[in-house]
């Protein structure tokens, strides 16, 4: 549809409203009359409902989302009240006279307290609503996908164009490994030598290079060059090294420096030294009594 299309609905929507708000003035000014409002609220009720009606209605249009569905719901409920109030116009005569003064919108007391309510509560929640739907409209941005990502497509297309041109050299084309030519057949090894029960040597440097796993037994060349001493040698050289010592000084730490042996077996050692002290000198002890 072109501009003169749009233009032309436009214009006939707003002749549309423009008489049913016509319609609609006589009872609303009647009904705002008969609920004690003077001439001057009487006349500017009918903006008060259906004038927040055409807010909502522009508001629907703009608004999206979960603003857009709030205004609905203010659109449908400011109708549904103007529908009520116009009903009630048509039902009770007295708001037809001429001159429309104070009355009631219905004969039965809750039916009218009702009415009136409703009457009396439109302009305060035109204010509301009228507030509220003001604000979500100045305040909606709208979203430009569509405008937005094909821009952005070509931006990033002139940005790679771009940075291809100024390449000076273009960029070497990566080199594929060529593949490596199958295996040929291994030709079967005559052997010269006769077999004997020695093997040969080059049998024995193959097997060498092939990986040992771990037996959990030290090699020989890190194995220590020190014989390897017993209980009896350990306690021959311990009582050697610490013959003149004194019973404070013979500890498990001089023990070990002094013969070099493990913290262990130094503390035996030490044990031992001490009880061969001790019995020795009960023996003197007892040979001095005699």
């Amino acid at each position: 549809m072109n501009r003169f299309g749009k233009g032309l609905l436009v214009a006939a929507l707003v002749g549309v409203v423009a008489m049913a708000f016509r319609v609609s003035w006589n009872a609303l000014r009647d009904v705002a009359t008969a609920t004690g409002a003077d001439e001057t609220a009487a006349f500017l009720y009918p903006f008060v409902v259906d004038g927040l009606m055409a807010l909502a209605l522009v508001a629907t249009l703009v608004l999206t989302g979960d603003a857009r569905r709030f205004a609905l719901r203010v659109l449908a409920a400011y109708t549904l009240a103007s529908l009520v109030l116009n009903y009630v116009h048509g039902l009770v005569p007295q708001l037809h006279d001429e001159v429309v003064d104070w009355g009631r919108l219905a004969d039965w007391d809750p039916a009218n307290w009702a009415l009136v309510l409703l009457a009396t509560s439109l302009p305060v929640g035109s204010i509301y609503f009228g507030s509220d739907l003001v604000a979500k409209v100045l305040h909606h941005r709208p979203i430009q996908h569509a405008a937005t990502t094909p821009n952005q497509d070509q931006s990033t297309e002139m940005h790679v164009n771009r940075s291809t041109a100024d390449l000076g050299v273009s960029a070497p084309a990566p080199i594929t490994p060529a593949h490596a030519p199958a295996a040929l057949p291994a030709a079967p090894v005559v052997s010269l030598v006769k077999s004997t029960d020695r093997a040969p040597a080059g049998a024995v440097a193959a097997e060498s290079a092939r990986q040992r796993r771990a037996t959990g037994r030290v090699p020989e060349a890190a194995r220590s060059s020190r014989p390897v001493r017993t209980a009896d040698e350990l306690l021959t050289e311990a009582r050697t090294a610490t013959a003149d010592w004194s019973d404070r000084e013979l500890t498990a730490e001089g023990i070990r420096r002094a013969v070099r042996t493990s913290p262990a077996k130094a503390r035996v050692l030490r044990d031992t030294l001490r009880a061969e002290r001790e019995q020795a000198a009960a023996g003197s002890g007892e040979g001095v009594a005699a």
